[in-house]
């Protein structure tokens, strides 16, 4: 049997945050290393403890979750850690600045306890959980925010033209099922696709493929 998934509750509501911990450790893959009500203290843990998914509030004092997301999971970090976004807030900007961030997912308080599980056990998977149409979403909002980079385009890219095809579905909002569908291929060949533009590109999921399309300026 292998280790259980190790989680670090991060949430500056005491109630909210037995809550959680009682719901993961409930189950048998599941295991909570430990809990803390601040941005800051959520950082020094996570550092010391090395947990593989760590479930952060947004709104928390001394240090806010986007901030403490960034310093874990954020762009140059050496070890980045898994960062699963959970908030009451369901505001656009929240989910966009979480992502940016590093998060590799978000959900809403309000969700079941299953989901929150799934949640879990998705972003320890190393997938993103955020649907497609909230990529889609996402994008029509703030993709103007994305500036692409000076030289920029596809000639130096390491893509085949079918992989560079996906990448630009992708930064549509498709989904593999939607993307099959274009192209004629079985959803497993797109999964292998999108496979191999993360691992040639160097991303660790859908979002950031999304978002490194509009820095390239491929998608507009």
């Amino acid at each position: 049997m292998s280790a259980p998934v190790r989680v670090l509750v991060c949430d500056d509501q005491a109630l909210i945050r037995a809550g959680f911990a009682t719901i993961i450790d409930a189950q048998p893959d599941l295991e909570v290393v430990g809990e803390c009500g601040d941005g800051r203290a959520a950082v020094d843990l996570a550092r010391r403890l090395e947990p593989d998914v760590v479930v952060m509030d947004v709104r928390m004092p001394v240090l806010d979750g986007i901030e403490a997301t960034r310093q874990l999971a954020g762009a140059g970090v050496v070890h980045p850690v898994k960062v699963l976004v959970v908030t009451t807030f369901n505001l656009d900007a929240y989910v966009y600045e979480a992502l940016r961030a590093g998060a590799s997912g978000f959900l809403l308080k309000d969700a079941p306890p299953a989901q929150l599980l799934a949640g879990i056990r998705t972003v320890a998977s190393g997938a993103a959980l955020l649907a497609p149409e909230v990529t889609r979403q996402l994008v029509g909002r703030y993709a103007d925010r994305i500036r692409p980079q000076r030289g920029a385009g596809a000639d130096d890219l390491p893509l085949t033209p079918r992989e560079l095809e996906v990448l630009l579905l992708i930064a549509s909002g498709l989904s593999n099922a939607e993307i099959a569908a274009t192209l004629v291929l079985s959803h497993e060949t797109v999964k292998t696709y999108v496979s191999r533009i993360l691992a040639k590109l160097d991303l660790r999921d859908r979002v950031q493929a999304v978002v490194f399309a509009y820095q390239r300026g491929l998608a507009t």
